[in-house]
């Protein structure tokens, strides 16, 4: 077929305008659970959360209008490390660093099941409006990978 006549595919990905991270599109509960009603209404929907932990950027829009993590109405994990991974449950890092302190997988194992089950609320609580699972894995793997470093 004559290339002419095949229309190209439009671009869906949308980056942060700070540091280039592709975003992640949250819904209005999200933005009404992070962002004051002033700043919500620059954004235009949709609206997307950078995942970059060290981005100063929380969430942009596609015209690259943007609410910075200082300007959030409560802290967003993983922007901020001491806010709970899991929103839903309050499951935070001191927890998994306890699990991996104290050789155990008790607490992290809770919370991804409670993280998996009907009650949690990920689309409305989470800064990405996604499930923390990964999260959960992550700080876990980092916690016991910077435990076996300290040990050598």
């Amino acid at each position: 077929m004559n290339k002419a006549f095949v229309r190209e595919p439009d671009s869906t990905a949308t980056y942060c305008p700070r540091c280039g991270s592709q975003g992640e599109r949250v819904g209005t509960e999200v933005l009404q659970h992070y962002v004051a009603d002033a700043q919500r209404q620059l954004l235009t929907e949709p609206a997307f959360f950078c995942p970059s932990p060290k981005c100063a950027v929380a969430y942009f829009d596609a015209f690259e209008r943007f609410v910075l993590v200082k300007d959030l109405v409560r802290p967003a994990y993983p922007k901020d490390p001491s806010a709970a991974i899991c929103a839903c449950f309050g499951v935070t890092r001191r927890d998994i660093q306890r699990d991996v302190d104290e050789g155990v997988v008790t607490r992290t194992r809770a919370a991804v099941e409670q993280a998996q089950s009907s009650a949690a609320c990920c689309a409305h609580l989470a800064a990405n409006g996604r499930s923390c699972v990964p999260y959960l894995q992550k700080c876990f793997l980092d916690c016991r990978q910077h435990r076996d470093q300290q040990t050598r």
